[in-house]
C-alpha cells in the first residue's frame, strides 16, 4: 500500500466504489479506497437491489435516472454483469391525494425526459393479475424501474475504478484521520498511514464512527429493515415475462420477482432503530434476527393486496440495517469548515442513487462545483444545530413516512419544537400555525379563534387559504408585522471587506448608509445566493439571505476568504421584525425620537426604537412600504411591545410565511431555491440587472458571455386559470402543443385574486401576448403571460 495519494475513500460499499469510479472517470487516477473487510460489507450485500426514478426532488430524480442508465455502461466497460432486470415499475394510488402526487410527478417527468405514464386499473390488470385492484384509482408506470445484483454491481464499479488507475485495499481498517496544519490528512490504518489531500467518508453503517475520527457529526442513523423471499410460485414462473415491480404506498411495501418467486419488503410503522449508540466494528456480513411481530400488520395488508402471497411459502427472511438521514436524502459534499473532508453517506437507496452521488462528488471535488443543484443532498443542509437527539426521531419519522404522500405544504411533527425565538409563546397565544426551517420554528400563518391550529396537507388549496387572505389584506390595507429571525445574517468587517465583497458579490457594493441587492455566483456563473448587502461603513457590512442556507453560504465564504476580512454568521445573534404596509412609516415614527421622514428606499441606519438600539433597513420582501428592524435577541420582546402598541391603532396584524409568499407574487419577486438556485444563471432569471459589469467578480466570464449572447431560456410570469390548485414548482409549460418549459414556483395572489406562475421557457417562444398551458395535477390550465406588476406598478408605495 502506497503512503501518499490524492484521495482516500473510506468504505467499500456501492457508494464508495461509485465515488472511486467517478473520480477516475473524470481524470483522477491517484485515488485509493480502504475497506475494513470485503467489498459490499455492511448494508450493500443484503440490499434488495431495487432501483427507481421516483423522487419528490427533481434533481434527485434526475440523478436516479443517471444511475440507472449508468449500469449498461458499466457492463460494457468492465465486461461484468450487474444482473440487470429492467422490468418496469407500478406505483399504486388508492385515494385522490396519492393520485394527485403521481399526477404531479408525471408532470415533472415530461420535461426531464423520463418516459413515465399514468395508468388506470384496466391497464394495471393487463400488466399483472397478482394485484387486488379494489379501491385502486390509478398508478404511475416507469419503464426504467427494476432490480439488479448488488454484489455484481459493486464489483463492476470497483473494476471500472481499477481500470482507471485506482487502488483498492481490503481488510484495511481505518483507525484515525488527522488533519495536518496545511489542511491535508493522515489516514491511519492497521496497515500503515496514508497521506492524502482529500478524505471521503463513504463509511455506510460506520459513517458516524468514521466522521467522529475527524470531529465531525453526521446526522444519520441505521434502521432495521426486513424483506421476505417466497418459495417458487406458478403465478410467477408460468408468466411469459418477468413481473414488474409494484410499490404499494398504502401497504408501505414494495414487491418484485425474485427468481421463480417473489420478494416483498416493508416500511412498517412499528419500526426499530438499530445501533443507537454506535455500529459495532465487528458487524459486517451478519443479518439481524427475524422479527415478524413488527411487520404483522404489513403482512396482513399485503395478503389482501397480493393474494398470491398467502399461498406462497416463505423461503428466506432478510433483516438488516440501512442508514438514513433525517429527511431520507444522502449526505454528500464538502464538510463546512473542514478543508479536504467529504461526505458520501446516508445513501439508503444506493442502487437508485449511488451512481449520481458518485458523479456529483467527483465533479464537486475535481471541477469545483456540480452540473446541477445539489441542495437536496448537500451535507450543508444541516447546520451545527443538529444533534443525535434530533436525528433519531426524525429518522424514525422518515422511515415511517417513506411511502406516505409527500405534500408541498406538509410540516412533519417529529423533534419539534427545537429552536424558538423569544416570540414563540406570544405568537403561539395569537394562534400561530408553525412551520420549521433549519431547526427554527417559524409562523406559517395565524389561525383565528375557532379555526384549527393545523394546516391540512394537500396538493390543492389548504385550510390556510382564508387566514392567509386576511394577513395579506392587513398588509396591503394597513400594516403587518412578522419576524426577521428566519433570515440568514452575516457580518463582514475589516480593511479589505469592501474589496472582498466586490469579488464575492456580482452586484454593486453600496456606500455607507445604503443597501444593494446582490446576486452571488459560482465560478461557472450559476446562482448560489441572492443577498441584501448593507453598508454601515467602508469596513463594516451586514448581509442577509436565506436562513436555511447558512452552512452552505458560510462554506463558500470561508473557501474564498482573504486576509483583512472577518466573516461572522450572526443569524441567531440578530433578530427583530419586519413591518410592512401603507401605515408602516407612521407606526415606526411613533416609536422613535429620530426623524425617519427622509429615510429613502434602500437606506440603512441605526435607530433607537422604544428602549432598544436597532439597525433599520428600508426594504421589504412584501413589495410594499416596509422596514426591517434588527435588534439583540435579548431585547426582542421589548421591541415587540413598543411596535405592537404603536401598530394596534392602525389595525396592524401579524403575518406568516404563507402571506409573505403570496405578497411577493404581486411584484414578481423571485425566491431562493425556486427562481434563484445553482440550476440557473443570472441572465436566465433576470438577476443580471443587478450586476455591476465594470468590476471583477467570481463567475464574471459566464455572466458576461450571457449578457452579450442571451441564454436560450428566460424567466416569465403567467396568470393561470385554475380551479382549486395553484402552481407549486416544476409543472410543465405547454406552448404550441409541446412541453417547452417548466414552472419554478407560483401560488395565489390574494391581493389580486389571481393564480400566478413563474416559468422558464425558451427565449424564442417569448412574446408579449404569449398564451400557454400549464399542467397542474394532470389538467392543462390556460395561462397568459403578464409583464406588468400586479401591485404598485410604478413602485411609488415601496419607494415613496
Amino acid at each position: 500500500m502506497k503512503t501518499t495519494t490524492r484521495v482516500v475513500v473510506i468504505g467499500g460499499g456501492v457508494v464508495g466504489c461509485s465515488v472511486l469510479h467517478h473520480l477516475t472517470k473524470l481524470g483522477w487516477s491517484d485515488v485509493m479506497l480502504l475497506e475494513r473487510s470485503e467489498l459490499t460489507s455492511g448494508s450493500t450485500w443484503h440490499a434488495a437491489g431495487g432501483f427507481h426514478t421516483l423522487n419528490g426532488d427533481t434533481n434527485m430524480a434526475a440523478l436516479q435516472g443517471y444511475t440507472i442508465r449508468l449500469y449498461r455502461e458499466l457492463e460494457e466497460l468492465t465486461g461484468m454483469s450487474c444482473g440487470l432486470h429492467h422490468v418496469g415499475g407500478i406505483t399504486l394510488a388508492d385515494n385522490r391525494d396519492r393520485f394527485d402526487m403521481l399526477l404531479a410527478e408525471r408532470a415533472k417527468h415530461r420535461y426531464m425526459g423520463l418516459e413515465t405514464e399514468i395508468v388506470g386499473p384496466e391497464e394495471i390488470a393487463k400488466m399483472t393479475d397478482l394485484i387486488n385492484l379494489d379501491g385502486i384509482v390509478g398508478a404511475l408506470y416507469d419503464p426504467l424501474d427494476g432490480h439488479l445484483d448488488p454484489s455484481g454491481t459493486t464489483h463492476a464499479y470497483a473494476k471500472a475504478a481499477r481500470m482507471g488507475g485506482a487502488e483498492i485495499h481490503l481488510h484495511t481498517k481505518v483507525i484515525a484521520t488527522t488533519q495536518r496544519p496545511d489542511g491535508t490528512w493522515d489516514v491511519v490504518t492497521d496497515k500503515g498511514t496514508v497521506h492524502t489531500e482529500h478524505v471521503v467518508n463513504a463509511g455506510g453503517l460506520w459513517a458516524r464512527e468514521v466522521g467522529a475520527m475527524a470531529g465531525v457529526y453526521l446526522p444519520l442513523h441505521p434502521m432495521e429493515h426486513q424483506y421476505l423471499v417466497t418459495e417458487e410460485t406458478p403465478e410467477i414462473y408460468e408468466r411469459a415475462e418477468e413481473h414488474p415491480h409494484v410499490m404499494d404506498p398504502a401497504g408501505e411495501s414494495y414487491l418484485r420477482q425474485e427468481g421463480r418467486g417473489l420478494c416483498i419488503g416493508f416500511y412498517e410503522q412499528p419500526c426499530r432503530p438499530w445501533a443507537v449508540d454506535g455500529t459495532p466494528w465487528e458487524f459486517g456480513h451478519e443479518l439481524l434476527p427475524d422479527d415478524f411481530d413488527k411487520i404483522e400488520q404489513s403482512i396482513e395488508f399485503a395478503y389482501r393486496r397480493f393474494p398470491v402471497l398467502e399461498r406462497a411459502g416463505i423461503k428466506s427472511v432478510i433483516h438488516g440495517p440501512f442508514t438514513f438521514a433525517p429527511d431520507g436524502n444522502p449526505l454528500v459534499g464538502p464538510i463546512p469548515g473542514l478543508r479536504g473532508y467529504w461526505s458520501a453517506c446516508g445513501v439508503m437507496a444506493g442502487f437508485s442513487q449511488g451512481g449520481g452521488v458518485g458523479l456529483m462528488l467527483a465533479q464537486w471535488m475535481i471541477e469545483g462545483e456540480c452540473e446541477r443543484d445539489t441542495r437536496a443532498l448537500d451535507v450543508a443542509r444541516f447546520g451545527d444545530w443538529i444533534s443525535p437527539g434530533y436525528t433519531l426521531p426524525k429518522v424514525i419519522e422518515n422511515y415511517q413516512t417513506r411511502f406516505s404522500v409527500s405534500y408541498p405544504n406538509e410540516e412533519k411533527p417529529a423533534a419539534r419544537p427545537l429552536a424558538t425565538t423569544p416570540m414563540y409563546d406570544i405568537f403561539d397565544d395569537m394562534g400561530a400555525v408553525w412551520g420549521a426551517q433549519y431547526g427554527l420554528e417559524v409562523p406559517n400563518y395565524f389561525a383565528a379563534e375557532g379555526e384549527p391550529r393545523y394546516e391540512t396537507p394537500s396538493f390543492r388549496r389548504s385550510n390556510a387559504f382564508d387566514a392567509t387572505a386576511r394577513e395579506v389584506r392587513a398588509v396591503r390595507e394597513a400594516a403587518g408585522i412578522n419576524e426577521v429571525q428566519n433570515f440568514g445574517k452575516y457580518r463582514v468587517t475589516g480593511e479589505n471587506a469592501r474589496a472582498w465583497l466586490n469579488r464575492i458579490m456580482a452586484g454593486r457594493i453600496p456606500k455607507p448608509g445604503r443597501i444593494a441587492l446582490n446576486p452571488m455566483l459560482s465560478h461557472a456563473g450559476r446562482i448560489i445566493g441572492d443577498f441584501t448587502v448593507a453598508c454601515l461603513s467602508d469596513t463594516d457590512f451586514r448581509l442577509t439571505a436565506s436562513y436555511g442556507a447558512q452552512a452552505y453560504h458560510m462554506r463558500w465564504f470561508l473557501q474564498n476568504a482573504e486576509p483583512g476580512v472577518t466573516i461572522e454568521n450572526i443569524s441567531d445573534r440578530s433578530t427583530g421584525f419586519q413591518i410592512a404596509g401603507p401605515k408602516a412609516r407612521e407606526i415606526l415614527q411613533s416609536c422613535t425620537r429620530s426623524d425617519i421622514s427622509d429615510m429613502k428606499f434602500l437606506d440603512v441606519r441605526p435607530l433607537t426604537v422604544g428602549m432598544v438600539d436597532c439597525l433599520v433597513q428600508r426594504v421589504s420582501y412584501t413589495g410594499d412600504l416596509g422596514f426591517e428592524i434588527y435588534c439583540d435577541p435579548m431585547q426582542q420582546r421589548a421591541l415587540w411591545s413598543v411596535l405592537w402598541a404603536a401598530g394596534e391603532p392602525h389595525r396592524m396584524k401579524p403575518f406568516g410565511m404563507r402571506a409573505m409568499m403570496s405578497l411577493r407574487l404581486d411584484r414578481f419577486f423571485g425566491s431562493w431555491g425556486r427562481e434563484f438556485s445553482p440550476d440557473y444563471t443570472a441572465a436566465e432569471t433576470g438577476l443580471d440587472r443587478f450586476i455591476q459589469w465594470d468590476k471583477d467578480f467570481i463567475g464574471k466570464a459566464r455572466a458576461e458571455a450571457e449578457h452579450a449572447t442571451p441564454p436560450d431560456r428566460t424567466l416569465v410570469h403567467f396568470i393561470v386559470a385554475v380551479e382549486d390548485a395553484d402552481v407549486q414548482a416544476y409543472e410543465p409549460v405547454w406552448i404550441d402543443g409541446k412541453v417547452q418549459g417548466f414552472c419554478t414556483s407560483g401560488g395565489y395572489s390574494h391581493h389580486t385574486g389571481q393564480s400566478v406562475a413563474y416559468a422558464l421557457i425558451p427565449r424564442a417562444c417569448d412574446a408579449p401576448d404569449l398564451s400557454a398551458e400549464i399542467e397542474i395535477l394532470g389538467k392543462r390550465c390556460p395561462a397568459r403571460k403578464i409583464s406588468t406588476d400586479l401591485f404598485d406598478t410604478d413602485g411609488s408605495r415601496m419607494r415613496g
